[in-house]
């Protein structure tokens, strides 16, 4: 609000004092130096006057992993940089620190990590068309049972192609799965045969055989979560075929007698994941039928149970007892 001007003094009056000049607050305040490299950021979108709502840190907290720092990982000492765990070198998707290869010459390899689910018949006859390229094979051995399953012996006639063939062919992705592949760590017995001492060479493999047999089964120490079994059932109170639980094998009964096994197989190879058929050579009225999973079998057993070979001969199709 602006001030009025006095008026005049009168004759004989003393002028007042002239007014100080009208105070405006406090000095005016210096400015602040700038900070280093310029102004300083604006608050985070959403917090008022730089000050976080309730419940929020004053600050915000980058993603894990952001710096190039794991998950779970502390925070780098100040001039010290982070040490970041490598994870370990894979060859062929093996892990480096676990292949622990025999490098003692050989004439026969040892090939390891090989698809289970492949038949013998054709694993060896896939494995002896890729390793005939590099020498002589004079025998395969592989076999399905539990301990041995995915390995094979590849005998050659002499140490140079074993060499060969271990180099080109290690890690070679066959049937999904690398392989493994290095010097067998006995001899074979074709080689035991044409060095004439077969006899020492069988007896040593023996002794193995009865050492191995004392091992645990692969698995066999894998804790199971089932309960434990009741007394077994009486043959008169075993569970009748029809309610048996589903498993990947089916079991064929009244089956004609002058049936074949191609007729079985023509008939259940219709539907998927048939894998074989079995007959018993000494009841013909009878076979088993093997999928590779039980969904797959459920939907065979479904479809042929009952079905009619011959005229008024219906088969019949249940699971498999194990």
């Amino acid at each position: 609000m602006s001030q009025q001007p006095l008026p005049p003094p009168g004759p004989g009056q003393t002028p007042p004092p002239p007014m100080p000049p009208a105070q405006s607050g406090l000095p005016p305040r210096p400015p602040f130096p700038p900070a280093p490299g310029g102004m300083p950021p604006p608050p985070p979108p959403g917090v008022a006057g730089g000050i976080p709502p309730p419940g929020q840190p004053p600050f915000p907290i980058p993603p894990p992993g952001a710096h190039g720092i794991p998950p779970g990982m502390p925070p780098p000492l100040p001039g010290v940089a982070p040490v970041v765990p490598q994870p370990p070198p894979l060859i062929g998707g093996i892990p480096v620190s676990k292949r622990t290869l025999n490098t003692v010459p050989n004439r026969t390899v040892y090939a390891s990590n090989l698809n289970e689910k492949v038949k013998i018949p054709v694993l060896k006859n896939t494995l002896r068309n890729m390793f005939r390229q590099f020498g002589e094979v004079i025998d395969i051995v592989a076999y399905s049972n539990i301990r041995m399953r995915g390995q094979a012996f590849i005998a050659y006639e002499d140490e140079e192609s074993a060499t060969k063939a271990i180099k080109e062919l290690q890690h070679f992705v066959l049937y999904g799965k690398p392989m493994v592949v290095q010097y067998a760590k006995v001899k074979s017995d074709v080689h035991a045969k044409k060095d004439g001492d077969f006899e020492e060479h069988h007896t040593e493999r023996l002794k193995r055989k009865e050492a191995r047999a004392l091992l645990p089964l692969p698995g066999a120490n894998k804790t199971s979560s089932r309960m434990p079994r009741g007394p077994s059932l009486a043959p008169s109170q075993q569970i009748p075929d029809e309610y048996l639980p589903p498993n990947n094998i089916l079991f064929l009964q009244n089956l004609p007698e002058d049936i074949t096994q191609q007729q079985i197989v023509e008939l259940f190879q219709r539907y998927p994941g048939f894998k074989e058929a079995r007959m018993i050579p000494t009841k013909k009225t009878i076979a088993f039928v093997e999928y590779e999973n039980e969904m797959q079998s459920s939907i065979a057993k479904t479809e042929l149970s009952g079905f009619a070979i011959v005229p008024d001969h219906p088969i019949k199709v249940t699971f498999a007892r194990k």
